[in-house]
């Protein structure tokens, strides 16, 4: 595969903006993500594609034809198209910097803001390859843009190369996943694959079949105001209450200071003054009863709380987003396996591991289409020192390409 080519189609994807929203309930959830979806549209048709269909909800379907003569399972890829809302996406303007020299890389002179070895050490991994950054004021994008390019990249080498044997092929390319709606209105039924990978892992060798339960929670303190001269037994403040309910959650259950299969409470945003302040929280636990213990938790300081006033000062509202994949993948593990030797084959060391996240996938899976996730290659995702090694989106196009042939001999 021609590594200029992924480099130069990642560029294109990348400097179109497709933040998605979380406060707008529309689908999809920003006007913008049809700029990329209908760009894609139009690629799939010019590299050959068959049933390319983007609907009414901004999902693009397409398939790559069998040729083979027996019947192997369909299988599909997915990838999505919108950017975290987390740091802007606006704007990207893309640094190439080839053969990698193992050395800080000024991201932005002006700001200074360098991405360093000595604190993202996975860097050194790719010393001698070319790195694609940001310039130090948005992300990159590569979450899951890289995801993207891999596939169509894939798509058009089978096309290109048609005496490579496999069989059926579907794509989807979904919007709004940031914001936890990426699955919502799949249609499983019209993918019609047997079984689908996400790429949307990070390093190189990812291959994940696990994945937190997730809930968001929505922390609302109503306080009262009154004239801080006269306020003695009178004045409520939310703000005071809103640091007792932060300060009675476990100081070091947070992603910070969390790993691997160890769940966390993160408070990513807070709005407040004294007659009003909300805490927006996400929850997660790859243990079914930990996760729900974890959910109990705000409920029973909440209930403390209010008794201790004597009055509904805190309410609490939690909704579950997605759960553990592993349930649903663990009865199909040969479609990990297949993954993996692929890998191997390559000379790529698998790197099988919990995801301390979620992905369409983790949704999918319960929709009825087991979806482990596959690395796309970048690090540091959601805000400026995001970058990705060309080489790894040129390794993950190789994947999947080459599970589409594995799938073809083993059925």
């Amino acid at each position: 595969m021609n590594t200029e080519h992924i480099i130069n189609r990642f560029i294109k994807y990348v400097t179109v903006d497709t933040e998605s929203d979380p406060n707008n309930p529309n689908f999809p959830s920003s006007e913008n993500q049809w700029d990329l979806a209908r760009i894609l549209e139009k690629e799939l048709k010019e590299i050959g594609m068959e049933d390319v269909e983007l609907d009414e909800n901004c999902y693009i379907m397409a398939t790559l034809p069998s040729t083979i003569s027996h019947e192997v399972p369909t299988i599909g890829f997915v990838a999505h198209m919108d950017t975290s809302p987390d740091f802007t996406g606006a704007n990207v303007k893309p640094q190439i910097h080839k053969n990698y020299d193992g050395k800080d890389i000024v991201l932005n002179k002006e700001e200074n803001i360098v991405l360093s070895p000595n604190y993202f050490e996975d860097l050194l991994q790719y010393k001698g390859q070319t790195i694609i950054t940001t310039d130090g004021t948005t992300l990159l994008g590569a979450d899951d843009k890289a995801g993207v390019t891999e596939i169509v990249s894939a798509m058009e080498y089978l096309i290109q190369h048609p005496e490579i044997k496999h069989g059926k092929i579907r794509i989807c390319f979904t919007p709004d996943e940031e914001v936890g709606k990426g699955a919502h209105k799949f249609d499983v039924a019209k993918f019609g694959a047997d079984w689908a990978y996400t790429m949307d892992g990070s390093q190189i060798g990812e291959l994940e079949y696990e994945n937190f339960n997730a809930a968001g929670a929505k922390v609302t303190i109503n306080g009262k105001i009154v004239h801080p001269g006269y306020a003695k037994g009178k004045m409520i403040n939310s703000m005071t209450i809103a640091s007792e309910f932060i300060n009675a959650l476990p100081k070091n259950e947070v992603p910070e200071k969390t790993t691997g299969y160890e769940g966390f409470y993160h408070l990513h945003d807070l709005q407040g003054s004294v007659e009003k302040t909300t805490l927006q929280y996400i929850i997660r636990d790859h243990d079914m009863n930990l996760f729900n213990e974890r959910k109990d938790k705000f409920a029973a300081i909440a209930k403390r709380i209010n008794d201790s006033y004597e009055k509904e000062i805190i309410e609490v509202e939690i909704k579950d987003q997605y759960f553990n994949m592993k349930e649903k993948v663990t009865p199909v593990m040969h479609i990990v396996d297949i993954a993996e030797e692929v890998m191997i084959e390559m000379g790529i060391t698998p790197l099988i591991k919990p995801i301390r996240g979620g992905t369409d996938g983790s949704q999918l899976s319960f929709m009825g289409l087991p979806c482990p996730n596959i690395f796309a290659g970048g690090h540091n995702f959601h805000g400026r020192y995001e970058y990705v090694p060309a080489e790894s989106m040129v390794k993950a196009s190789k994947v999947i390409v080459g599970i589409a042939q594995k799938v073809a001999t083993k059925f």
